[in-house]
């Protein structure tokens, strides 16, 4: 028998912090092995703080006494500027370790999953789905593709950093009076206004072919509370801008890198203002950016990154620099009535 139990961060027991432990290591061997995961008292300060701007919520399925499976949902957060044009949607993420598939682990989730959206009151939800037991399943529920994402790596031992010096160059270059700033571990609170305001703007530009989605909208007081997650997962998020002449800010790129993960980097957004496309500003801020990691990081050797399929522009660049495809993640939409109905509780 499986039994589904929510997982709160807040009260969970050790024996609850402890099967999520030994599941999320062995999830990780099967899907990631060369990437490190969190020492367990960092995963845990980290979970027990709220990022102000979504709800999030996590099961496991436990047979006997480990777990072997585990829900995650995260859905808009009601009185965030956010949430009127998502409240309908929510994110969700699923894994069964592949000793207990086709046991009946995925349907007691589901069922859970079912309760979860009407809790939230959400109607279509999001999942991503990498190798074929996960497509597989999905279509099986009747989820339609919505969106494809290449991921991509990069070996920065293999970087032809002459290149990385002239897109920097040539970037200063092409935007006479523009300005180039490098904050190495996070946006400072002076500049958060700016910077949200800017990032926003950009992240409403981007590519999401066939997804449903609402609008994105953060604040500066939740980007403080993902600085103390950053800070309570021993984490960098170094950001590349660009200020135009009139002192706007025409172009951001952002990394993340925690140190319990020496070698690996997260490259996040990148973007430029529509009205300063065709300056390469792209390329100056993302090279500044590997030229800082290089000589900030020394240890890393490996930076992964995801695109949107359509994104041509972005992926050329990338392509350019080095990045090698390495999966694609297809996004898929279901509608909750098409989840299975039952207790949530067992199968």
């Amino acid at each position: 028998m499986v039994l589904i139990s929510e997982l709160v961060p807040a009260a969970a027991s050790a024996e609850e912090w402890r099967r999520y432990h030994v599941f999320r290591r062995r999830q990780q061997a099967e899907r990631r092995p060369d990437e490190p995961v969190a020492p367990d008292e960092v995963e845990e300060r980290v979970l027990r703080l709220d990022d102000g701007r979504s709800v999030e919520r996590r099961w496991l399925a436990t047979a006997g006494d480990e777990a072997v499976g585990l829900l995650g949902t995260t859905a808009s957060r009601p009185g965030t500027p956010e949430y009127a044009s998502n409240r309908h949607l929510m994110d969700v993420s699923a894994y069964v370790l592949r000793s207990h598939r086709r046991r009946g682990v995925g349907r007691a989730l589901l069922r859970t999953l079912r309760a979860a959206m009407d809790d939230a009151g959400a109607t279509t939800l999001t999942a991503g789905a990498e190798d074929e037991p996960g497509h597989a399943f999905l279509r099986r529920l009747g989820a339609e593709p919505r969106m494809t994402e290449r991921e991509s790596v990069l070996d920065l031992r293999r970087v032809d950093w002459d290149l990385v010096d002239r897109w920097v160059r040539d970037g200063g270059e092409r935007s006479p009076g523009a300005r180039l700033t490098l904050h190495a571990t996070r946006v400072p609170p002076d500049e958060l206004p700016a910077y949200v305001r800017a990032m926003n703007e950009f992240l409403n530009t981007m590519p999401f072919e066939d997804l449903d989605h609402g609008e994105i909208a953060f604040t500066v007081e939740q980007v403080g509370l993902w600085h103390e997650k950053l800070e309570a997962g021993t984490g960098v998020n170094p950001v590349v801008m660009v200020r135009d002449h009139d002192g706007s800010i025409v172009g951001v790129t952002d990394v993340l890198h925690w140190t319990y993960q020496p070698r690996l980097v997260h490259q996040f957004f990148t973007g430029v203002h529509p009205r300063a496309r065709g300056r390469r500003i792209g390329r100056w801020i993302k090279a500044a950016m590997l030229r800082h990691l290089r000589q900030a990081h020394p240890g890393i050797v490996r930076m992964r990154t995801g695109n949107a399929g359509s994104n041509r522009w972005m992926l050329a660049i990338n392509e350019d620099l080095g990045f090698r495809p390495e999966r694609e993640v297809t996004y898929y939409q279901l509608r909750r009535e098409r989840l299975p109905a039952g207790p949530a509780a067992r199968d």
